[in-house]
Protein backbone atom coordinates (compact mmCIF):
# COMPACT_ATOMS: atom_id res chain seq x y z
CA UNK A 1 0.00 0.00 0.00
CA UNK A 2 1.32 3.33 -0.99
CA UNK A 3 1.47 5.76 1.74
CA UNK A 4 -1.03 8.43 1.40
CA UNK A 5 0.63 11.73 0.97
CA UNK A 6 -0.71 14.41 3.08
CA UNK A 7 -1.86 17.27 0.97
CA UNK A 8 -1.29 20.48 2.76
CA UNK A 9 -3.92 23.05 2.02
CA UNK A 10 -2.59 26.56 1.59
CA UNK A 11 -3.29 28.68 4.54
CA UNK A 12 -5.52 31.59 3.91
CA UNK A 13 -4.00 34.84 4.75
CA UNK A 14 -6.09 36.92 6.97
CA UNK A 15 -5.75 40.56 6.18
CA UNK A 16 -6.53 42.87 8.98
CA UNK A 17 -8.17 46.12 8.16
CA UNK A 18 -6.08 48.88 9.33
CA UNK A 19 -7.84 52.05 10.12
CA UNK A 20 -6.59 54.92 8.12
CA UNK A 21 -4.98 57.36 10.38
CA UNK A 22 -4.91 60.99 9.51
CA UNK A 23 -1.71 62.80 10.20
CA UNK A 24 -2.87 65.88 12.04
CA UNK A 25 -0.60 67.90 14.19
CA UNK A 26 -1.73 69.99 17.08
CA UNK A 27 0.15 72.99 15.74
CA UNK A 28 -1.55 72.70 12.33
CA UNK A 29 -5.02 72.46 13.85
CA UNK A 30 -4.31 75.40 16.12
CA UNK A 31 -3.11 77.53 13.20
CA UNK A 32 -6.12 76.54 11.09
CA UNK A 33 -8.68 77.38 13.76
CA UNK A 34 -6.89 80.63 14.55
CA UNK A 35 -7.09 81.76 10.93
CA UNK A 36 -10.76 80.76 10.74
CA UNK A 37 -11.48 82.67 13.95
CA UNK A 38 -9.79 85.82 12.64
CA UNK A 39 -11.66 85.62 9.33
CA UNK A 40 -14.92 85.05 11.20
CA UNK A 41 -14.34 88.17 13.28
CA UNK A 42 -13.79 90.30 10.17
CA UNK A 43 -16.97 88.90 8.62
CA UNK A 44 -19.14 89.43 11.71
CA UNK A 45 -17.75 92.85 12.68
CA UNK A 46 -19.79 94.88 10.12
CA UNK A 47 -23.01 93.23 11.30
CA UNK A 48 -22.11 93.91 14.93
CA UNK A 49 -21.50 97.57 14.13
CA UNK A 50 -24.81 97.87 12.26
CA UNK A 51 -26.73 96.49 15.25
CA UNK A 52 -24.90 98.73 17.72
CA UNK A 53 -25.14 101.88 15.58
CA UNK A 54 -28.93 101.64 15.35
CA UNK A 55 -29.05 101.68 19.17
CA UNK A 56 -26.59 104.55 19.69
CA UNK A 57 -27.70 108.09 20.54
CA UNK A 58 -26.43 110.94 18.37
CA UNK A 59 -23.52 111.82 20.65
CA UNK A 60 -22.15 108.27 20.37
CA UNK A 61 -22.66 108.16 16.61
CA UNK A 62 -20.40 111.22 16.18
CA UNK A 63 -17.87 110.14 18.78
CA UNK A 64 -14.25 109.95 17.58
CA UNK A 65 -12.61 107.54 17.60
CA UNK A 66 -15.79 105.54 17.02
CA UNK A 67 -16.75 102.82 19.46
CA UNK A 68 -17.98 99.45 18.25
CA UNK A 69 -20.33 98.67 21.13
CA UNK A 70 -23.06 100.98 22.36
CA UNK A 71 -22.84 102.32 25.91
CA UNK A 72 -26.25 103.97 26.34
CA UNK A 73 -28.67 102.00 24.12
CA UNK A 74 -31.82 103.76 22.99
CA UNK A 75 -34.69 103.23 20.55
CA UNK A 76 -34.97 106.91 19.60
CA UNK A 77 -33.51 106.21 16.17
CA UNK A 78 -36.42 103.94 15.29
CA UNK A 79 -38.96 106.42 16.69
CA UNK A 80 -37.38 109.20 14.58
CA UNK A 81 -37.57 106.94 11.54
CA UNK A 82 -41.23 106.22 12.24
CA UNK A 83 -42.00 109.95 12.52
CA UNK A 84 -40.19 110.71 9.26
CA UNK A 85 -42.00 107.95 7.40
CA UNK A 86 -45.39 109.14 8.68
CA UNK A 87 -44.66 112.66 7.44
CA UNK A 88 -44.12 111.49 3.86
CA UNK A 89 -46.70 112.07 1.16
CA UNK A 90 -47.13 108.33 0.50
CA UNK A 91 -48.04 106.13 3.51
CA UNK A 92 -45.35 103.86 4.84
CA UNK A 93 -47.56 100.82 4.28
CA UNK A 94 -47.67 101.64 0.57
CA UNK A 95 -43.89 101.39 0.29
CA UNK A 96 -44.00 98.02 2.06
CA UNK A 97 -46.73 96.74 -0.29
CA UNK A 98 -44.74 97.85 -3.35
CA UNK A 99 -41.67 96.08 -2.04
CA UNK A 100 -43.57 92.85 -1.43
CA UNK A 101 -45.07 92.90 -4.93
CA UNK A 102 -41.79 93.68 -6.70
CA UNK A 103 -39.57 91.36 -4.64
CA UNK A 104 -42.03 88.46 -4.53
CA UNK A 105 -42.95 88.70 -8.22
CA UNK A 106 -39.33 88.93 -9.35
CA UNK A 107 -38.12 86.11 -7.11
CA UNK A 108 -40.91 83.60 -7.82
CA UNK A 109 -41.01 84.39 -11.54
CA UNK A 110 -37.27 84.03 -11.93
CA UNK A 111 -37.18 80.66 -10.14
CA UNK A 112 -40.00 79.29 -12.32
CA UNK A 113 -38.66 80.65 -15.62
CA UNK A 114 -35.09 79.54 -14.91
CA UNK A 115 -36.26 76.05 -13.93
CA UNK A 116 -38.51 75.65 -16.98
CA UNK A 117 -35.72 76.77 -19.31
CA UNK A 118 -33.05 74.65 -17.60
CA UNK A 119 -35.02 71.38 -17.74
CA UNK A 120 -34.86 70.84 -21.54
CA UNK A 121 -31.25 72.03 -21.64
CA UNK A 122 -30.28 69.48 -19.01
CA UNK A 123 -32.44 66.44 -19.86
CA UNK A 124 -33.41 66.69 -23.55
CA UNK A 125 -31.57 66.71 -26.85
CA UNK A 126 -32.56 69.13 -29.61
CA UNK A 127 -30.76 71.08 -32.35
CA UNK A 128 -29.00 74.22 -31.15
CA UNK A 129 -28.87 73.14 -27.51
CA UNK A 130 -25.17 73.87 -27.10
CA UNK A 131 -25.48 77.23 -28.85
CA UNK A 132 -28.30 78.34 -26.57
CA UNK A 133 -26.39 77.35 -23.46
CA UNK A 134 -23.28 79.15 -24.73
CA UNK A 135 -25.37 82.30 -25.16
CA UNK A 136 -26.59 81.98 -21.57
CA UNK A 137 -23.02 81.66 -20.28
CA UNK A 138 -21.93 84.58 -22.46
CA UNK A 139 -24.68 86.80 -21.05
CA UNK A 140 -23.20 86.35 -17.58
CA UNK A 141 -20.04 88.12 -18.73
CA UNK A 142 -21.79 91.48 -19.13
CA UNK A 143 -22.37 93.85 -16.24
CA UNK A 144 -25.84 95.22 -15.54
CA UNK A 145 -24.67 98.73 -16.43
CA UNK A 146 -23.77 97.57 -19.96
CA UNK A 147 -27.33 96.39 -20.66
CA UNK A 148 -29.02 99.26 -18.83
CA UNK A 149 -29.74 101.41 -21.90
CA UNK A 150 -30.96 98.51 -24.12
CA UNK A 151 -33.12 97.29 -21.25
CA UNK A 152 -34.68 100.73 -20.82
CA UNK A 153 -35.39 100.93 -24.56
CA UNK A 154 -37.09 97.50 -24.54
CA UNK A 155 -39.19 98.40 -21.50
CA UNK A 156 -40.29 101.64 -23.15
CA UNK A 157 -41.08 99.84 -26.42
CA UNK A 158 -43.25 97.34 -24.56
CA UNK A 159 -45.15 100.20 -22.92
CA UNK A 160 -44.67 98.94 -19.37
CA UNK A 161 -42.52 101.79 -18.12
CA UNK A 162 -43.58 103.24 -14.76
CA UNK A 163 -45.27 99.96 -13.75
CA UNK A 164 -44.40 97.02 -11.53
CA UNK A 165 -43.70 94.94 -14.63
CA UNK A 166 -40.78 97.22 -15.53
CA UNK A 167 -38.88 95.77 -12.57
CA UNK A 168 -40.38 92.29 -12.40
CA UNK A 169 -40.09 91.11 -16.01
CA UNK A 170 -36.35 91.90 -16.50
CA UNK A 171 -35.55 89.97 -13.33
CA UNK A 172 -36.88 86.77 -14.90
CA UNK A 173 -34.14 86.70 -17.54
CA UNK A 174 -30.95 86.63 -15.47
CA UNK A 175 -28.58 84.00 -16.88
CA UNK A 176 -27.12 83.03 -13.53
CA UNK A 177 -30.32 81.33 -12.41
CA UNK A 178 -30.66 79.30 -15.61
CA UNK A 179 -27.01 78.23 -15.40
CA UNK A 180 -27.37 77.15 -11.78
CA UNK A 181 -30.53 75.15 -12.37
CA UNK A 182 -29.19 73.49 -15.51
CA UNK A 183 -25.98 72.34 -13.85
CA UNK A 184 -27.90 70.97 -10.87
CA UNK A 185 -30.53 69.15 -12.95
CA UNK A 186 -27.81 67.31 -14.85
CA UNK A 187 -26.94 65.47 -11.62
CA UNK A 188 -30.37 63.84 -11.44
CA UNK A 189 -30.45 60.22 -12.71
CA UNK A 190 -32.43 59.74 -15.90
CA UNK A 191 -33.99 56.59 -14.44
CA UNK A 192 -36.24 58.70 -12.22
CA UNK A 193 -37.81 60.47 -15.18
CA UNK A 194 -37.95 57.32 -17.31
CA UNK A 195 -39.85 55.50 -14.57
CA UNK A 196 -42.37 58.32 -14.38
CA UNK A 197 -42.84 58.33 -18.15
CA UNK A 198 -43.43 54.57 -18.15
CA UNK A 199 -46.17 55.12 -15.58
CA UNK A 200 -47.90 57.51 -18.00
CA UNK A 201 -46.70 60.88 -16.69
CA UNK A 202 -46.28 63.68 -19.20
CA UNK A 203 -43.40 66.15 -19.22
CA UNK A 204 -45.10 68.71 -17.00
CA UNK A 205 -45.89 66.08 -14.38
CA UNK A 206 -42.30 64.84 -14.52
CA UNK A 207 -41.04 68.40 -14.13
CA UNK A 208 -43.26 69.40 -11.18
CA UNK A 209 -43.48 66.06 -9.35
CA UNK A 210 -40.02 64.56 -9.99
CA UNK A 211 -37.50 67.22 -11.00
CA UNK A 212 -38.46 70.22 -8.88
CA UNK A 213 -38.63 68.38 -5.52
CA UNK A 214 -35.21 66.84 -6.14
CA UNK A 215 -33.58 70.15 -7.06
CA UNK A 216 -34.98 71.99 -4.05
CA UNK A 217 -31.50 73.04 -2.82
CA UNK A 218 -30.82 74.72 -6.17
CA UNK A 219 -33.99 76.78 -6.43
CA UNK A 220 -33.85 77.73 -2.76
CA UNK A 221 -30.33 79.04 -3.29
CA UNK A 222 -31.51 80.86 -6.38
CA UNK A 223 -34.39 82.37 -4.40
CA UNK A 224 -31.91 83.72 -1.84
CA UNK A 225 -29.82 85.44 -4.52
CA UNK A 226 -32.84 86.85 -6.31
CA UNK A 227 -34.46 88.08 -3.11
CA UNK A 228 -31.32 89.99 -2.19
CA UNK A 229 -31.10 91.57 -5.63
CA UNK A 230 -34.77 92.56 -5.78
CA UNK A 231 -34.77 93.85 -2.20
CA UNK A 232 -31.94 96.30 -2.97
CA UNK A 233 -33.64 97.60 -6.15
CA UNK A 234 -34.82 101.20 -5.77
CA UNK A 235 -36.70 101.33 -9.08
CA UNK A 236 -35.37 104.84 -9.75
CA UNK A 237 -34.71 104.07 -13.43
CA UNK A 238 -38.20 102.91 -14.40
CA UNK A 239 -40.60 104.20 -11.71
CA UNK A 240 -41.66 107.85 -11.62
CA UNK A 241 -44.83 107.79 -9.52
CA UNK A 242 -44.22 107.90 -5.79
CA UNK A 243 -47.06 105.41 -5.18
CA UNK A 244 -45.14 102.72 -7.09
CA UNK A 245 -41.70 103.08 -5.55
CA UNK A 246 -40.38 100.41 -3.15
CA UNK A 247 -39.25 100.81 0.42
CA UNK A 248 -35.59 101.03 -0.55
CA UNK A 249 -36.19 104.30 -2.37
CA UNK A 250 -37.90 105.88 0.65
CA UNK A 251 -35.17 104.70 3.01
CA UNK A 252 -32.43 106.10 0.81
CA UNK A 253 -34.19 109.45 0.73
CA UNK A 254 -34.14 109.50 4.53
CA UNK A 255 -30.42 108.74 4.70
CA UNK A 256 -29.75 111.70 2.35
CA UNK A 257 -31.22 114.14 4.85
CA UNK A 258 -27.89 115.19 6.38
CA UNK A 259 -26.38 114.95 9.83
CA UNK A 260 -29.66 115.57 11.65
CA UNK A 261 -30.97 112.25 10.38
CA UNK A 262 -27.92 110.21 11.31
CA UNK A 263 -29.88 108.24 13.91
CA UNK A 264 -32.70 107.48 11.49
CA UNK A 265 -30.09 106.55 8.85
CA UNK A 266 -28.56 104.04 11.27
CA UNK A 267 -32.00 102.51 11.83
CA UNK A 268 -32.53 102.39 8.06
CA UNK A 269 -29.23 100.56 7.59
CA UNK A 270 -30.30 97.98 10.16
CA UNK A 271 -33.65 97.38 8.43
CA UNK A 272 -32.01 97.09 5.01
CA UNK A 273 -29.60 94.44 6.28
CA UNK A 274 -31.95 92.58 8.64
CA UNK A 275 -34.58 91.48 6.12
CA UNK A 276 -32.24 89.73 3.61
CA UNK A 277 -30.28 88.11 6.44
CA UNK A 278 -33.48 86.76 8.00
CA UNK A 279 -34.64 85.37 4.65
CA UNK A 280 -31.22 83.79 4.12
CA UNK A 281 -31.26 82.08 7.52
CA UNK A 282 -34.74 80.63 6.89
CA UNK A 283 -33.88 79.30 3.43
CA UNK A 284 -30.42 78.09 4.44
CA UNK A 285 -31.96 75.66 6.92
CA UNK A 286 -34.05 74.09 4.16
CA UNK A 287 -31.07 73.96 1.81
CA UNK A 288 -28.95 72.07 4.34
CA UNK A 289 -31.76 69.59 5.01
CA UNK A 290 -32.17 68.73 1.32
CA UNK A 291 -28.56 68.74 0.12
CA UNK A 292 -28.52 64.91 0.16
CA UNK A 293 -30.53 64.85 -3.05
CA UNK A 294 -27.61 66.36 -4.95
CA UNK A 295 -25.65 63.10 -4.66
CA UNK A 296 -28.15 60.84 -6.43
CA UNK A 297 -26.73 58.58 -9.13
CA UNK A 298 -27.92 55.79 -11.39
Amino acid sequence: MAKKEKVQMPKRRIFKRREKQLNRSVAGNTLLFTLMFICGIFMVLPLVMIVNNCLKPLDELYQFPPKIFVRNPTLENFSDLFVLMNDTWVPFSRYILNTIIITGGGMVGHVICASLAAYPLAKHKFPGKDILFSMVVLSMMFSWTVTQIPQYMIISWLGINNTYAALILPSWSFGMGLYLMKQFMEQLPDSLMESARLDGANEMVVFWKIVMPNVKPAWLTLAIFQFQQMWSNTGALFLRDEQLKPLQFALQQITAGGTKRAGAAAAVTFLIAAVPITFFVICQRNVLETMTTSGMKD
